[in-house]
């Protein structure tokens, strides 16, 4: 994974060498995500930067990548899980100029481009809805005079556009490149794709299953569910430099890590036809002195033989690290904030390690419904409802605070709970039998017991059967009850009595929230800005449906997994 940065000039630039530069020290500001070697394209109507984590073909495969003929030039953050797959349903020939699993775009897009108008458009669309994998691009076609912005379907990889005052496209990996540049910076919708040629914006990834209809009645088959999430983690085992897993013994990390360790001696690259350049697998976990997480990530490791790391950091240290946090994940959300952070000095200890890539467990609660509110769900259908949006949020929460705080040390999380054939799998599925909570014959239910079951023998059933913990909970309680204490301290009731009138979008709801909102300003000003993030709170309690399916939700002022009274159990 990388970052990408184009600019787009619909007349020729005045002067190339200014905006080289400008182009070059903009991207710079997010070079953290890729350390390892920087490319430029330059022509009269665009530039394109390239930041490169070397992860897949690290000796070729330097970006932007080319066509033979030197007319497409493209910018990837990113991984295509299927590009082999890919390369061989090529209808024309093309030949690499790589072994990069990115190229495979220059040739869906050029198969695509030469149909015309709505032909072509729609051929695009078909094009990116064949992918799997995460990423965030721009395509110059410099012989139709044409670029081309996508994102991935759920948004794991961050993408920011906007305008500058010479009316100029300026596209970018994360915000903080655009600001100062762009006064209408926003968000480039996941699933998504934008074409120059008719200034359209095309949504390319839709699925029957959104709909309750298309999945009522259709039975849970808990094989077919460890069957997919296996091939997908196998899919997302790709790489050609030293890899590990994050571990902080839970269910959804613990059948990331006991799949992937599965896995682990045998190189993906080749068909596990050869013995894998690393084959122990590494896990990481972190959190306070005493943190239920460390303890469960322990017992985990130790059934799965992972080479584990457990790793502790202190109030301060964290607290400390606080402005450093906003400035990379680019929010003011409470709970991004709250979780970010120590994942966020996790990553650096294991960049120290010489590790560059890591699989994670986002996803998984959104799928299955795991956050304990879900128990109060009156039906199915609305708590399917609430899976998918969960999922079309996911982009400013979990996939932002993964994707964000491990890149600030050029360390990649990858997320098999999202890879799109899962997901195809697992969210057409009748939500009926995904329902936690009191049963109708009076029996209660586990949250996420689907997929629990579907993992019976791969782990220990202390941690099999260990209830939903937020990762910012599981790190230690004394984290988050530091942080309100903290907040108390440093802001004045006169100021927090002031903050729907200093921050009229999205004003903070407490102090820790204002804590957090006044850093942010301070990095991000401006109304876009603030504007990128929606709601400025990510309490589970808070939304619509929450709330109808239980009241008392709608006084829940903290995003904490602990404030679902009746449900949470805390942990010993």
């Amino acid at each position: 994974m990388c970052s990408v940065l184009g600019v787009f000039d619909p007349r020729p630039a005045a002067d190339l060498t200014a905006l080289r530069a400008q182009a070059l020290e903009r991207s710079a500001l997010q070079r953290h995500r890729g350390p390892d070697w920087s490319g430029v394209h330059v022509d009269a109507h665009a530039v394109l930067v390239h930041e490169r984590l070397a992860i897949v073909d690290p000796a070729g495969g330097a970006q932007p990548l080319y066509s033979a003929d030197g007319e497409l030039v493209l910018a990837v953050n990113g991984e295509i899980y299927n590009h082999k797959m890919l390369e061989g349903g090529l209808e024309k020939g093309y030949t690499f100029q790589t072994k990069s699993d990115c190229e495979v775009i220059n040739a869906l897009y050029r198969e695509a481009a030469g149909r015309e108008g709505d032909a072509g458009a729609k051929a695009i669309t078909a094009a990116l809805q064949r992918i799997n994998g995460i990423f965030a691009f721009t395509l110059w076609d410099k012989a139709r005079q044409r670029f081309i912005i996508a994102r991935d379907a759920i948004g794991v990889c961050p993408l920011y556009w906007g305008h500058d005052a010479q009316g100029r496209t300026w596209v970018a990996s994360e915000m903080k490149s655009l600001v100062g540049v762009c006064d209408d910076v926003a968000q480039f919708p996941p699933g998504h794709w934008y074409d120059s040629d008719t200034d359209t914006l095309h949504r390319y990834y839709a699925r029957a299953w959104r709909d309750y209809a298309a999945t009522e009645c259709v039975a849970a088959d808990t094989t077919a569910i460890r069957e997919a999430f296996e091939a997908a983690v196998h899919r997302q085992l790709m790489s050609d430099v030293p890899y590990g897993v994050l571990l902080s013994g839970g269910l959804d990390s613990s059948i990331v890590a006991a799949v992937a360790a599965r896995f682990a001696r045998r190189r993906i690259e080749d068909g596990d036809q050869s013995e894998a350049w690393w084959p122990r697998l590494h896990s990481f976990a972190i959190g306070l002195e005493g943190s239920p997480d460390l303890a469960a990530a322990e017992v985990a490791a130790k059934a799965l033989g992972t080479v584990h790391h457990g790793y502790t950091y202190t109030f301060e240290e964290g607290l400390d690290a606080i402005p450093d946090v906003i400035r990379h994940v680019e929010t003011y959300d409470v709970t991004t904030i709250r979780a970010s952070t120590p994942m966020y000095l996790l990553a650096r200890r294991i960049k120290a390690m010489g590790v560059k890539m890591v699989l994670s467990g986002e996803g998984s609660d959104e799928i299955f419904g795991g956050y304990l509110y879900f128990h109060k769900a009156p039906n199915p259908r609305e708590f399917h409802a609430e899976t998918v949006r969960k999922l079309d949020a996911l982009h400013n929460y979990d996939c932002l605070r993964a994707n964000k705080s491990m890149m600030a040390w050029g360390v990649e999380p990858r997320v098999p709970f999202l890879d799109t054939e899962f997901l195809d799998v697992a969210m057409r599925i009748d939500a009926r039998a995904k329902m936690a909570g009191v049963q109708a014959d009076g029996s209660k239910k586990i949250e996420k017991s689907l997929l629990r079951e579907a993992f019976v023998g791969y782990l220990p059933d202390e941690i099999l059967w260990r209830q939903k913990e937020q990762f910012s909970d599981g790190v230690g309680y004394g984290w988050i009850d530091g942080l309100k204490a903290h907040a108390e301290r440093e802001v004045s009731d006169a100021g927090f009595a002031g903050a729907a009138t200093r921050f009229p979008i999205n004003p903070p709801q407490t102090k820790e929230a204002y804590f957090y909102r006044r850093i942010f300003d301070r990095v991000f000003p401006g109304d876009a800005c603030a504007e990128t993030v929606p709601g400025g709170k990510s309490i589970a309690c808070s939304s619509p449906a929450a709330i109808a399916w239980d009241a008392a939700f709608a006084a829940a002022a903290d995003p904490s997994g602990r404030a679902v009274a009746g449900v949470h159990v805390a942990a010993g």
